[in-house]
This record gives C-alpha cells, sequence and structure tokens, in this order.
C-alpha cells in the first residue's frame, strides 16, 4: 500500500541555526504515529514542512505517492488551539463548516451536505452543544476539539496535528483520543506531534523519535526503547523520569 506520506531528505533552518537534517520518514497507512523528541528538535517545524507552511530548504513531501497539491483535500492540518485569536468573532459551528471548503470551495456557500458534515464532526468531537458559541468562549481543551472537528469536515485521509493534547483537560484529552482511534480504525491516518512519552505505548501504534534528524522511526513495541530514547534526548533530563520508569 502507498504510503500516506513520505519525507524524502527534508532540511530546513532559522537563519543560520539548523532545524531539521537529512530527515527521511515513511508513514504507513491506517496508523496513529507519534512524532516525539526533545525541546528543539523541530517536531513542529517538520509537520509545517511537510505541508509546505513552511518551505523546507531542501527535500521534498509526498502524500498518497503525490505532491501535496494533487491531493490537498485528503490532508487536513489540526494546528494547536493557542494558534485560535479568541478575539475573533466566529461561531464553532462556522469554524468546523470551513473544514467542508477544501472540497467545496470558499467561494461556495455550504449547501446542505457540507451542514450535515459539520454536524456529524461536532458529534464526534463532543462540540455540537456549543455549535452557536464564538470560539473565543471556549476553553483551550474545547477549542482543540473544535479544530479537530473542522478536519473531519474536511473528510481527509490523513490528518497532522501539532500537539493536540497541549494544554488540554482531561476530558478533552480522553475525547481527542478515542477520535483519533475510531479514525485509525476507519483506515485513516494520524500523524501527531506528541511530548508526553508516557503515553506513546497507549495512544499509538508507530512512534518516530526526531532529533533534528531521524533517529528511529516505526512500531512502537519495536522503536520506543530506551536505548532509542535516550539518543534521541541528548539533554536527557527531558525523558529522565520516563526512562526511570523503564527500570
Amino acid at each position: 500500500m502507498t504510503p500516506a506520506c513520505e519525507a524524502h531528505g527534508i532540511g530546513f533552518a532559522y537563519d543560520t541555526e539548523p532545524v531539521l537534517s537529512g530527515v527521511d520518514l515513511t508513514v504507513p497507512q491506517g496508523v496513529v504515529m507519534a512524532i516525539v523528541g526533545p525541546n528543539g528538535a523541530g517536531k513542529s517545524t517538520l509537520v509545517q514542512a511537510l505541508l509546505g507552511l513552511i518551505p523546507p530548504l531542501a527535500g521534498r513531501a509526498t502524500f498518497f505517492g503525490q505532491p501535496l497539491a494533487r491531493v490537498r483535500e485528503r490532508v487536513a492540518y489540526v494546528p494547536q488551539s493557542t494558534s485560535v485569536d479568541p478575539d475573533f468573532p466566529i461561531s464553532v459551528e462556522a469554524v468546523v463548516l470551513m473544514g467542508t471548503y477544501a472540497r467545496s470551495g470558499w467561494l461556495r456557500r455550504p449547501g446542505a451536505a457540507a451542514r450535515a458534515r459539520a454536524r456529524e464532526a461536532m458529534d464526534r468531537t463532543g462540540v455540537a452543544d456549543l455549535a452557536r458559541r464564538q470560539i473565543g468562549e471556549l476553553s483551550g481543551g474545547q477549542r482543540q476539539r473544535v479544530l479537530l472537528a473542522r478536519a473531519l469536515a474536511q473528510g481527509a485521509d490523513l490528518y497532522l496535528m501539532d500537539e493536540p493534547f497541549q494544554g488540554v483537560d482531561a476530558r478533552s484529552q480522553q475525547a481527542i483520543v478515542d477520535v483519533l482511534h475510531a479514525l485509525r480504525d476507519e483506515g485513516k491516518t494520524v500523524v501527531m506531534v506528541h511530548h508526553d512519552l508516557a503515553t506513546v505505548p497507549e495512544y499509538c501504534d508507530q512512534v518516530t523519535l526526531l532529533n533534528r534528524r531521524v533517529i528511529a522511526s516505526g512500531p512502537v513495541a519495536e522503536i520506543f526503547t530506551a536505548e532509542n530514547i535516550r539518543i534521541a534526548y541528548d539533554a536527557p533530563g527531558e525523558a529522565a523520569a520516563f526512562l526511570r520508569s523503564l527500570g
């Protein structure tokens, strides 16, 4: 089966400071993959470079064997909830409806089918009762679920997520995990930047350990070892507690 996403030699730098160097990555279809690594490892930068949100200095990415431009409607991006301007006057329903524009276009008014997809997405993420609320009135966890609902309304096959559990309450975290696992069970693919090492085995099938380059990538049972984690976290303080828990 064609991989959901492949990175080929991705490189990026801020000014003269290298952030990513020769990143090769293969994401199979039908998995939940975590991208983990220390602060400053380039995790969020990699996701943004794959999507062309920042232009990589080297390398390229393909999605389902094609350039992104040819399969854009099959690829959804879920940013952190902090990316939402709380002062922007827009309702939850309007935000979620934006997800339908990938297929219908921005100039076309959402029809009955698009509104039905948006309602289903809000139901799945547990925000249907917030549909008329302004986005700025929501908690961080609620906003993150709204952003996930927007991606679901797109009907994508691959979901790239930037720290979806950052600043999220326990209820929202479990709701998001349930949706991610349901997507996987439907044959969809999820790639998420993640910082909590302890929950990787519970949440994910595959893991990529990143520290400006790929240290190791593959099934959690094979790749998520103490040795690989020590190599990735060259500043051991960040991973020390988790490594102690492994014995």
